[in-house]
């Protein structure tokens, strides 16, 4: 165990926090999150292993349900004239499927299972991330990313298990950080780091999700 480790979002010195099944977690005084041990991330086989054993069925309802605030927003705030990408959409892109559903355009990258990197070329109106930024091995470089595939004024929805105060004080039973692949956690705290790091003009926070509009 060493006492401080540095953060892949901020990189600025975090200090030890936790341990859990033999597996050593950091907070950030800087950005305040929370984050496993680069030398606990998982292989890149295990990730994909661990991916291919999510049951994510386009036409599951309730998978559908878990996504539709994060649809309902977007159709809310652009019309089918607007361009998205879903970022990390995994094996099966649900969100994708309800918006081309209803007519919109939206292209998918995931490097897995769609690593189509010209989709990487282009700027988008919106951007979805639906369980997707608690992965980040490089979550600096990953939302610079981000930022950068936004057109002005577009908006990145983004959907994870936000960590606050009660969480870290039970942080055993958290269930959200046992999953081998979730290696970064956010708090509102660093939502609020990010925002003002990257440039983004505004934050809204959701019931299930949220929004960093450029």
């Amino acid at each position: 165990m060493k006492l401080q480790h540095g953060c892949s979002l901020c990189l600025s010195e975090a200090e030890f926090f936790w341990r859990y099944d033999s597996k050593d977690y950091y907070e950030c005084p800087e950005c305040q999150a929370v984050f496993l041990a680069a030398e606990f991330h998982p292989e890149q086989q295990a990730e994909l292993q661990r991916y291919q054993l999510h049951q994510n069925d386009v036409n599951d309802v309730d998978y559908q349900n878990f996504v539709k605030p994060l649809v309902q927003a977007i159709q809310t705030d652009f019309s089918v004239n607007n361009e998205g990408l879903d970022f990390g959409c995994g094996s099966g892109p649900v969100a994708t499927k309800l918006l081309r559903d209803e007519e919109y355009q939206v292209k998918v990258y995931d490097p897995y299972f769609f690593n189509i990197p010209e989709n990487l070329d282009f700027k988008y109106d919106f951007i979805i991330c639906c369980e997707v930024i608690e992965h980040f091995y490089q979550p600096r470089i990953e939302f610079e990313l981000l930022f950068d595939l936004l057109n002005p004024d577009g908006k990145l929805y983004a959907k994870t298990s936000l960590i606050d105060t009660k969480i870290k004080m039970d942080f055993n039973n958290w269930g959200y950080k046992n999953d081998p692949t979730h290696v970064f956690f956010y708090t509102p705290e660093t939502l609020t780091w990010i925002k003002k790091q990257f440039g983004f003009a505004n934050l809204k926070l959701h019931k299930d999700f949220f929004v960093l509009e450029k």
